[in-house]
């Protein structure tokens, strides 16, 4: 299976070295400026650079396309992807909009073709196990995600710059960018909450640059931190009257986790990554599912990809975020 990518960046990087462990060939890359495309493509021995995006889709060898470009383009370049007969992997955030989802994930139907939202957290195994022993917590209270990490963006955006992750033209901010992981975890686990609120800290141009999502269940709270304008440990916890489980990294890691039962003198280490990054466990899905032409098992998770949409997209207007894509 041959693969193109779009982007440069550092995610790019880290799906492209996901590809190659699964024995998927990278061959193409398209970016803007032809120096920038010609470094990560002497970096994976990529024998195409395009500057030319059409030409790029329409190139024959290719079988699927990696989209990592910043999140207001995803949705106009899936589209173009999929309407020239490739399968596509968007990263998250999956577009800005949930008219930008539903009407993407119709074009996927209409044209049979693969979509995958590249978002770790689902396939990471030991978020499955998660999966499975949260019934042993008892009757659960308390669930908190923190994912926190200074941007390397920052600086410049406090200098009055505006890199693209902080601007709403490009659908940027804290909780596109890395409160969604949290998102995914919550309600991967759980389902949709009776409500959910989102508070944020919003700069000047309208950007949230950290916040707090709120989920109200039935008996319990979760929250998700996500904040790209201060640090602090990652750490992820659901805590019951019987127990908690607790995770020492960001929900998009899920590293090893730590069951701790009602008079237990230590804990039970849950850790089957096998020296693996998230990375490699999705690219490991989308490649199964594609093999096996299980259209029904992509479906299904793009389903699963649009409730998160349509519950963050609500929350992030009631919040007073909003973007360029909004008023499309």
């Amino acid at each position: 299976m041959k693969m193109g990518t779009i982007g440069t960046g550092m995610i790019t990087e880290w799906l492209n070295t996901a590809f190659e462990d699964n024995g998927l060939e990278c061959t193409a890359v398209y970016s803007r400026k032809e120096e920038t495309g010609r470094r990560l493509a002497d970096k994976y021995n990529m024998p195409k650079v395009y500057t030319d995006l059409d030409a790029m889709l329409h190139d024959e060898e290719l079988d699927c396309i990696y989209i990592a470009s910043p999140n207001s383009l995803h949705y106009s370049q899936a589209i173009k992807a999929l309407e020239a007969g490739k399968n596509v992997i968007l990263e998250k955030p999956f577009v800005s909009t949930i008219e930008e989802c539903r009407t993407l994930i119709e074009t996927a139907k209409k044209h049979h073709r693969f979509l995958f939202e590249a978002i770790t957290v689902p396939y990471n195994p030991n978020y499955q196990i998660i999966q499975e022993r949260i019934a042993e917590l008892g009757s659960l209270k308390m669930v908190q995600c923190n994912f926190s990490q200074y941007s390397s963006k920052f600086d410049k955006f406090k200098n009055n710059e505006n890199p693209n992750v902080f601007n709403p033209q490009f659908s940027g901010g804290a909780l596109m960018d890395i409160n969604i992981y949290n998102a995914h975890f919550i309600i991967g686990l759980f389902g949709a909450p009776k409500s959910l609120k989102y508070v944020p800290n919003i700069a000047a141009n309208g950007i949230d640059t950290s916040g707090i999502l709120v989920f109200d269940y039935d008996g319990f709270l979760a929250c998700g931190i996500g904040c790209k304008d201060s640090a602090s440990e990652n750490i992820c916890q659901l805590q019951g009257d019987n127990g908690y489980i607790v995770v020492h990294s960001a929900s998009s890691v899920c590293a090893k986790a730590e069951v701790w039962l009602k008079g237990a003198k230590e804990p039970e280490v849950i850790d089957l990554m096998e020296g693996h990054g998230g990375h490699y466990f999705e690219v490991k899905n989308f490649k199964q599912m594609i093999e096996n032409e299980d259209y029904e098992g992509c479906y299904q998770k793009l389903e699963y990809s649009y409730q998160v949409m349509e519950l963050v997209h609500t929350a992030r207007l009631a919040a007073g975020v909003r973007f360029a894509a909004d008023q499309k």
